[in-house]
């Protein structure tokens, strides 16, 4: 502990000689709240018991041992991962994940008393609840859900985003903030269609219909894919579909790290849709030539992402969450590895010298600039980041993989 102290103050020095209050950017990062998502702890299993495999263009990869097999081991593995990361955050759910007591609920028949458990949970840990509409792995799924041109299965898909909706304004009445709810769908063909148009049309409509009920405790989140594991040549709710919607709905566009051309850059798009849609969320995942879901680790691309938030002044109308789900090493551990590496990339983007770049650059001194950002490259920014952690009671530096070993070995282990 003192040695953690000491090796902060001496960064404290640092970072003040370049203007950089080191307090003051621990302060802001606690107050981030990530959104970490209930799906890496079992696979995107859910509790529905329908026992259909994954379908919609998802693939989980491994079968690590010891993954949750019900809600209270996915609750006990969830919390176990939240105590080794400082901070409070938030859970993702998706609706596959209701507390539907054995019992066979159809996805247009969920309500708000199906999560009331979680929302009890929620309360009782201090965690605030996000929520996703589930169109995948299901007898209805197929290729197309909200712009299937068969009525009766885009009803059922209406009518079960809307159950979505309720349930998520629900969710946040009851925990006093307003609950993020997404709508990803799969949408998509293998091959390019006869007429990629009457597909959009049929979304379109879908939307006008499901957000025509306005809520005053939930958000609205959309978000487009680049392609499905299978529907790779032609995606409904493109990028495209979903910027146009949000810009003249006045809705949220999710921005999936994953979900977009492998060399298109993500931090690009923040300061241009700022300027045209009132938020934006954020999936954080780890794409490796394909939106693979891979654990988020501090990479360029990600601290890119992060700097671009921070530089925007942006932290109020950019929520923050995780998406993805590795079945090759722990679950808990990818929890921890991911989430610490996405609050290390907003530490460092707090600590750039933000008042003297832009010096720089207003000066036309672009060597000073292009010299301080890679003299900050070398900062001693995990000794603030361990004091970040030594502030919030969870273990510094590498400290956290005993603390999962030892759960594995008591806990995740004796799973079969």
């Amino acid at each position: 502990m003192e040695n953690t102290s000491t090796r902060y103050n001496d960064a404290k020095a640092r970072y003040a000689e370049l203007g950089v209050d080191t307090d003051e950017a621990v302060k802001i990062l606690e107050t981030i709240a990530i959104s970490i998502h209930c799906w890496q702890a079992d696979d995107v299993t859910g509790f529905e018991n329908s026992g259909d495999a994954l379908s919609g263009g998802i693939q989980v990869t491994g079968n690590y041992p010891g993954k949750a097999r019900n809600m209270d081991e996915l609750r006990l593995d969830i919390l176990k991962a939240m105590s080794l990361i400082p901070g409070n955050h938030r859970l993702s759910l998706h609706e596959t994940y209701g507390d539907f007591q054995g019992q066979k609920v159809d996805r247009n028949e969920v309500e708000p008393a199906h999560f009331q458990s979680w929302m009890d949970w929620g309360k009782a840990n201090n965690i605030r609840l996000d929520f996703n509409s589930t169109s995948f792995s299901h007898p209805k799924s197929g290729n197309l859900t909200l712009s299937h041109p068969n009525k009766e299965i885009r009803n059922f898909w209406i009518d079960h985003t809307k159950r979505c909706r309720a349930i998520s304004n629900e969710m946040g009445r009851q925990q006093g903030d307003p609950c993020m709810m997404n709508l990803w769908i799969h949408d998509g063909s293998k091959e390019v269609p006869a007429n990629r148009l009457r597909y959009r049309v049929l979304l379109k409509a879908s939307l006008d219909e499901i957000f025509s009920i306005e809520y005053k405790h939930m958000k609205d989140s959309i978000e487009a894919k680049l392609f499905g594991i299978g529907l790779e040549s032609y995606t409904v709710g493109s990028y495209d579909f979903y910027l146009g919607y949000g810009v003249k709905n006045n809705k949220i566009v999710t921005l999936d790290t994953g979900h977009f051309h492998p060399t298109e850059s993500i931090a690009d798009k923040i300061s241009s849709l700022l300027l045209f849609t009132p938020e934006i969320m954020l999936h954080v995942s780890r794409p490796i030539r394909w939106d693979s879901d891979h654990v988020v680790v501090l990479n360029d691309d990600l601290t890119d992402l992060t700097r671009e938030i921070i530089r925007c002044n942006a932290l109020d109308r950019i929520h923050i969450g995780l998406d993805y789900f590795d079945a090759t090493i722990n679950r808990i551990g990818a929890y921890v590895i991911g989430t610490r590496a996405t609050q290390k990339a907003l530490l460092l983007a707090l600590l750039e010298p933000a008042a003297t770049l832009i010096k720089y650059e207003d000066e036309d001194r672009l060597f000073e600039r292009l010299a301080l950002q890679e003299e900050m490259k070398a900062m001693p920014w995990q000794a603030v980041y361990d004091y970040f952690c030594l502030k919030n009671d969870v273990p510094t530096g590498a400290g956290f993989i005993s603390e999962i070993q030892q759960y594995e070995k008591k806990v995740t282990g004796k799973r079969t």
